[in-house]
């Protein structure tokens, strides 16, 4: 029993000293083999939008808080995009109250600067078009 786990401890020392160590190249690919598919072209990054939404929006308009329009529901959004992005942004920055609920200024979160909340805002908007 004693050379059993001595065993097994030899091996896992050896696994982790292997781990430092750099791969070998790997083998070269059939010339025979068929192209992978083309990806669609994922939409412009915006991650300072993404860093925003998920700190401070996310709380709200992930689950409809308060009429929040959950990104990528189109139909919620259609209307809200219609009326324009400065609309969009004058909504988010200053808050606003309407028919279908209300959004607090800057969220709820006044150490957000403008050029944060508009890029939540169009994270938001390029996720429900």
């Amino acid at each position: 029993m004693k050379h059993m786990g001595l065993g097994l401890a030899v091996c896992a020392l050896a696994i982790l000293a292997a781990c430092g160590q750099k791969e070998s190249a790997p083998a070269p690919t059939p010339v025979a083999a068929a192209p992978a598919p083309v990806a669609a072209p994922a939409p412009a990054e915006n991650p300072l939008g993404k860093k925003v939404f998920g700190s401070t929006c996310a709380m709200c308009h992930s689950a409809g808080v308060a009429g929040a329009p959950k990104p990528g529901d189109k139909d919620d959004w259609g209307p809200r995009i219609a009326q324009g992005v400065d609309t969009l942004y004058k909504h988010a920055l200053e808050g606003f109250n309407g028919a279908k609920g209300q959004m607090p200024a800057r969220g709820g979160n006044t150490a957000l600067k403008d050029d944060e909340v508009k890029a939540a805002v169009d994270y938001m908007v390029a996720a429900s078009r």
